[in-house]
């Protein structure tokens, strides 16, 4: 309890430095340069090392970042640990969260929609325009995280962005959030984090017909084989892990 209430504390205190360097800062570059300088910060002060493996894999030019989802630390992880350079894809229902959803716009971030199949297409197309005009991306293509854990199926957003704008795509595999910060509730626990950034995927040019299953599918294997969790699209009621909840009815929305 004195450890939560100590992480509860440093990140309202560092929150608040983020919501006035977001306000004060005129230049989208500082915002983020602050943003992740900052969130370094809450994670030293949670007692919450974090470790970037093989970070010269990221491309220096445009590339799309996709990454597992396992917790609601995964999205400071990734701000802690990426260049300034990128902007997230989130989904739409945070633009709406009072404050939140200011302070994620002032960050650069792409809200998507999840529901509205019109309003779907129109976030994709946008998306796909960032990408082609040399924005870097990322993604949590399960699009959720699940109590259980494990790797759910991937949307294809972003690598369809990747193939429109001819840039790589990058996998990534956050581990140790779903320890620190657990989707069934419990209470926070120290401990490090590391975030391993693997080789780089790039789309054939041009690209063919099957470029975004492929690209989508040889990425998803990469993180599953590096992550050590289950294939969760393989698991139903009759062959799920014993103990575990389907994972359909496990869902958690992300951030």
């Amino acid at each position: 309890m004195a450890y939560t209430a100590w992480v509860l504390a440093s990140f309202l205190c560092v929150g608040m430095i983020v919501l006035l360097m977001l306000v004060v800062l005129p230049r989208l570059s500082w915002r983020r340069a602050a943003a992740r300088a900052l969130a370094r910060v809450f994670l030293h002060l949670a007692g919450m090392p974090l470790t970037v493996k093989f970070a010269q894999r990221l491309p220096e030019d445009q590339c799309v970042v996709v990454c597992n989802h396992a917790s609601y630390l995964d999205g400071i992880v990734l701000t802690a640990a990426l260049p300034p350079r990128f902007g997230f894809v989130i989904k739409r229902e945070m633009a709406s969260v009072p404050v939140v959803g200011a302070l994620l716009g002032r960050l650069g971030s792409e809200f998507v929609e999840r529901f509205n199949r019109s309003r779907g297409a129109s976030d994709a197309r946008r998306l796909m325009r960032q990408a082609i005009d040399g924005h870097s991306l990322v993604f949590f293509p399960e699009g959720t995280f699940t109590r259980t854990p494990g790797l759910l199926k991937f949307h294809t957003g972003a690598f369809v962005s990747a193939v429109r704008a001819g840039c790589p795509v990058v996998p990534a595999i956050v581990r140790g959030t779903r320890r620190g910060l657990s989707p069934s509730g419990a209470l926070p626990l120290p401990g490090p984090l590391e975030l391993e950034i693997l080789p780089a995927l790039a789309p054939r040019s041009p690209p063919t017909p099957d470029e975004v299953s492929e690209l989508c599918a040889s990425a998803r294997a990469a993180i599953l084989a590096g992550l050590g969790e289950p294939d969760l699209t393989c698991c139903d009621d009759t062959d799920r892990p014993p103990g575990t909840a389907p994972a359909r009815s496990a869902r958690v929305s992300r951030p």
